[in-house]
């Protein structure tokens, strides 16, 4: 349901303004919203005769896929997940969403009363190939050598690259700044080129992931 946008989270009933503007009578056909959890019913006869399913087996609501990858990866409070791919994905659980403009806001699958947030990055795995074949002649290799070769925070040197238009921020080009704040038109060297750009996508997500409403802190703050 919320995986729609029709739903207001905080009430988990649906939003009679967003159903009028897509459908008459629309509020009806749903049904009513319930937890992830929740049993529906037993399964109809008409597929126990058909397919074979025992009269016993029941039909749960279940949930979305990136919810159900929540649920799936048994993350908890405090938690962050990446799927690193053709455009990266970043989800997490949440206790007091911040709704905004970029990124998701989903009901938690897991527990009823929380949140999950989800941003998705256009520019993620073929941005990182594009850099890998200008800047390590193609070699995974070569790149995490170049990686590895560079010191954290890559001396003040940072970049935003966007092959094509981003989802979150909507921009496009690349952006690098030197140590100094001062934006540089021409390229990095071949390894600062590399840390900048894994440097600034992962800044990236968390600055997002933080207007969301994810609270960062130290690793000895949780315990």
């Amino acid at each position: 349901g919320s995986g729609m946008n029709l739903l207001h989270i905080w009430e988990k009933a649906w939003s009679k303004s967003c159903l009028d503007a897509c459908a008459p009578g629309l509020e009806e056909r749903l049904g009513c919203p319930v937890p992830s959890h929740s049993v529906l019913g037993p399964i109809s006869p008409y597929y126990s005769q058909r397919y074979g399913f025992s009269p016993d087996c029941k039909i749960v609501a279940f949930t979305g896929d990136n919810p159900a990858s929540l649920a799936g990866m048994r993350l908890q409070e405090g938690d962050i997940a990446i799927s690193l791919g053709t455009s990266d994905t970043l989800f997490l659980w949440i206790q007091e969403p911040t709704p905004a403009l970029e990124g998701h806001i989903l009901c938690n699958p897991v527990d009823s009363q929380t949140y999950m947030a989800l941003l998705c990055f256009k520019n993620g795995s073929l941005m990182r190939e594009r850099i890998r074949d200008d800047c390590a002649s193609g070699s995974w290799d070569e790149f995490s050598k170049a990686l590895s070769s560079t010191v954290a925070g890559n001396n003040g040197n940072l970049g935003f690259y966007f092959d094509v238009m981003e989802i979150t921020p909507e921009a496009v080009g690349i952006h690098r700044f030197n140590g100094d704040n001062q934006k540089v038109v021409s390229s990095f060297p071949k390894e600062v080129e590399i840390r900048a750009l894994i440097e600034g996508q992962f800044m990236a997500k968390r600055i997002h992931a933080e207007k969301l409403g994810y609270k960062v802190c130290k690793y000895d703050e949780k315990l």
